[in-house]
């Protein structure tokens, strides 16, 4: 057995990179290492000569996802292997076969789904808002992911949606299809159905994908719709080798289809699965895993996640916090002086991260942190390669890498990047100007961690690279982030806000499944943390000025977690969080 890509891996871990044969499942915990082990598996498969890499293919959710782990397998020496996203995926093959069944290009893609929508509106002289039809362009993602047709879709949801009976929103649907028909286009939903129902109905189309990808592993396999967990099937066809990796407790995107029975299910499935089961934590304390565990306790599928650095999670380290502010103004600028304070201690900005439920719920805590000389960043916004500022940076250095370079390989980087703007003292906290310094700083602090030998030309091929796998390096602010929008990522210090009822869980969240959801995703939340977490929530709606004051309770997931795993923070935490009875 080749110990090349299996040298670095835990005793956990080891395992499942060694199973390179039959179905596999990856139960992969929190800050277990599940994207190492993915990517270790496939070059140990390479090394071994078990898989080439041009037959394998790797599917997860997002481009970044995907980028990190071509990144990953590229610094593992492995070229070649598909890691793409299930859309990429399924659009790559719809581009290829295409031509090949029908003697044209493929249909376009649909880039705004309502603009469509409103044109289908017109045609029935329907006069809808712009809310309305972004409610009907979800209903259309949600029905297209669980493959239910429009009837069904009606049958299932009788009472139509707003203004629109069951019957005008049918209408309304087969009217979005036939504009789009007429257009030759498909939207993003249809794409994976096209795929789909191409490799069901052509023979030979699905026998070529079969023998291009032998090997198939599967991603956060936790948030497959039924239209991806079909395609899965085709893809894989009668083969077993699949390998899926996931964590039952990070399922938060039902509203998009996601279905974690396809996960907890996967052994019954298939007969003679492998199961292997990652719960030692290599980014969180002890205390932050204690607090994520009694989160999770008893709910179905979830991991006892413990710390790769002490020998039990229960002891050592230092218990989270948890807050109560009077109102929301009060808790932003609490954060904000938390956060001061963490900097102020040599914490560098980039560790630190404010996650919430709704967007909303970012703009007091981007004033808070601004009036204390806080750079923030709220994560979900531009991407960092497709700022003009990077751009502009990166086509700079290219240009000075065709002429004769008098200097080291650093100082010309530092030489292009302070022509374009880029100063020794950041420009004052908010504002564009602060955020295209910290872009062009980020592309100095690249240089400044290049191998030996980099030159200005091999530079902007790696930045390159980067951008077309959306690797993309963290700036120097704090960052502010939706819960869904954090999953995947980690920080040192992360401040959890809006713990209270109607906010985590959301005010919409009624039935036992809705709650469940709500509480995965205050496990991310919790789990993003690496070495301290903060949880705080206000006590009333509102603030001085604004306004009537209406109370608010703290969330339920507070007193689940219990307060024996908190400390008390501030002068009103102890009443706050007090124990159940």
């Amino acid at each position: 057995m080749s110990e090349g890509a299996l040298a670095a891996l835990d005793d956990e871990q080891r395992v499942a990179a060694s199973l390179l044969r039959g179905p596999v499942c990856v139960l992969a915990g929190a800050g277990t290492g599940k994207t190492r082990v993915i990517t270790h598996r496939i070059a140990h498969g390479v090394d071994t000569g078990a898989y080439s890499p041009g037959r394998v293919m790797a599917v997860t959710f997002t481009a970044k996802a995907a980028g990190e782990m071509r990144g990953r397998l590229r610094a593992l020496g492995v070229e070649g292997v598909a890691a793409r996203t299930f859309h990429a995926t399924a659009l790559a093959q719809l581009n290829f076969f295409w031509p090949q069944l029908a003697n044209d290009t493929a249909p376009s893609i649909v880039d705004k789904k309502v603009r469509v929508l409103g044109q289908a509106a017109d045609l029935l002289r329907l006069h809808l808002d712009a809310a309305t039809l972004r409610d009907v362009a979800s209903r259309i993602e949600w029905r297209k992911v669980a493959m239910r047709t429009i009837d069904q879709d009606a049958a299932a949801h009788p009472t139509g949606l707003g203004s629109l009976d069951a019957g005008a929103l049918a209408d309304l649907m087969r009217a979005y299809e036939k504009v789009k028909d007429e257009r030759r286009q498909l939207d993003f939903e249809d794409v994976l159905l096209a795929c789909a129902g191409m490799l069901e109905s052509e023979p030979r189309v699905a026998a070529a994908v079969h023998e291009q990808y032998r090997h198939l592993t599967v991603d956060e396999f936790q948030d497959v719709s039924p239209v991806q967990h079909r395609l899965l099937e085709l893809w894989l066809g009668d083969r077993h080798d699949i390998c899926v990796v996931g964590d039952p407790s990070q399922t938060i995107y039902s509203f998009a289809g996601a279905d974690p029975r396809y996960l907890l299910d996967f052994a019954d499935r298939h007969e003679d699965a492998q199961v292997v089961r990652l719960e030692r934590n290599y980014r969180s304390d002890p205390g932050i895993l204690t607090v994520a565990n009694a989160l999770m306790h008893g709910r179905p599928g979830a991991l006892t996640l413990s710390s790769a650095t002490a020998p039990d999670a229960t002891s050592g380290g230092v218990a989270p916090v948890a807050t109560a502010y009077p109102d929301d103004a009060a808790e932003a600028d609490g954060v904000a002086g938390t956060v001061a304070a963490q900097i102020a201690a040599g914490v560098s900005p980039d560790d630190i991260a404010v996650l919430y439920r709704a967007n909303a719920q970012s703009a007091p805590l981007l004033a808070a942190l601004a009036a204390r000389g806080i750079a923030a960043s709220v994560l979900g916004g531009r991407r960092f390669f497709d700022l003009p500022e990077v751009r502009q940076a990166v086509m700079a250095l290219r240009g000075a890498s065709v002429a004769p370079v008098e200097t080291t390989f650093l100082a010309a980087v530092r030489d292009v990047l302070r022509s374009l703007g880029l100063s020794d003292d950041p420009p004052p906290a908010g504002g564009a100007l602060r955020d295209a310094w910290e872009a062009r700083a980020a592309v100095l602090r690249l240089a400044e961690e290049a191998p030996e030998g980099t030159t200005l030309r091999g530079f902007t091929d790696e930045l390159m690279a980067r951008g077309r796998d959306q690797h993309e390096p963290a700036l120097r602010t704090v960052t502010l982030a939706t819960l869904h929008a954090a999953k995947g990522l980690e920080w040192d210090h992360v401040h959890l806000v809006g713990l209270s009822e109607g906010l985590l869980p959301i005010s919409y969240a009624s039935t036992p499944a809705e709650i469940d959801e709500e509480r995965r995703l205050a496990y991310v939340g919790i789990t993003r943390a690496g070495r301290t977490l903060s949880l705080s929530w206000s006590e009333q709606v509102g603030s001085p000025g604004h306004g009537a004051p209406r109370p608010r309770q703290r969330s339920r997931f507070v007193q689940e977690i219990g307060t024996g795993n908190l400390r008390a923070g501030g002068a009103r935490a102890t009443r706050a969080a007090r124990p159940r009875s």
